[in-house]
């Protein structure tokens, strides 16, 4: 088709076509169950999200695998079960606003925007806001919107923020962010250095200070500084 975008072969059908589509969510659901997601309206978001949507046509069949897949840009949607982990361990409230850095294909953004007032999603690559940008669209999800920025900076002008999440790994969290979390706030991100385990943690912000906990062992891609002068 002329025009099409990169990525987008995915969007030539609804999610929904496929008659075993709801069988292989159910199933995904049943599976994140068992390995302890607990919260039921992380799982329930996690059902009515279609991961085919946000996948390349050529891993369409491994969509419910509990796997992280490649998506364009050189980067990797992350496996079901951290997506559930981590949004069950931000306890998102239906009042509240998210920053999530890093917004990869938009899946784990659109489970969030089922569960919380408003999020905005950063990214560095122009071709992965504008495919999260469009996924969004197909879905209905007028919350969420996404956006080429530096995700060292944040976003100030749209703070501050209930909650903020990191999909790739700092050596230590920027000052930036904490400015721009609400006391009382959570801020959960991969923390450690490249090529190494990371320990994803969350930091519980207060009037006066922020402790840190560890969740788990993690291992991910180094969250890069400016925006991508290509993609």
């Amino acid at each position: 088709m002329a025009g099409q975008k990169p990525g987008m072969d995915q969007m030539s059908t609804y999610p929904n076509s496929l008659p075993d589509e709801a069988e292989a969510r159910a199933a995904l659901v049943l599976g994140l169950r068992r390995r302890g997601i607990g919260a039921r309206e992380v799982l329930a978001a996690i059902e009515r999200v279609p991961r085919r949507l946000f996948l390349s046509a050529r891993h369409h069949g491994l969509a419910y695998e509990d796997a992280a897949l490649p998506i364009e840009c050189g980067q990797t949607v992350s496996a079901p079960f951290l997506v559930a982990f981590t949004v069950q361990a931000l306890g998102l409230a239906p009042e509240h606003a998210v920053l999530e850095i890093g917004t990869g294909s938009g899946y784990q953004a659109a489970i969030m925007a089922h569960l919380a007032a408003r999020v905005e999603t950063l990214d560095r690559f122009a071709t992965l806001t504008d495919l999260a940008t469009r996924r969004f669209a197909a879905l209905r999800l007028e919350n969420v919107k996404a956006r080429q920025v530096d995700g060292l900076d944040g976003l100030r002008q749209k703070g501050p923020y209930d909650r903020i999440v990191v999909t790739a790994a700092v050596e230590s969290v920027p000052e930036s962010w904490i400015q721009q979390l609400k006391p009382g706030g959570i801020l959960i991100a991969p923390i450690g250095k490249a090529k190494q385990p990371q320990s994803l943690k969350r930091f519980h912000k207060t009037e006066n200070d922020t402790t840190a906990e560890t969740l788990m062992s993690v291992r991910t891609v180094m969250l890069q500084p400016g925006l991508a002068k290509k993609l």
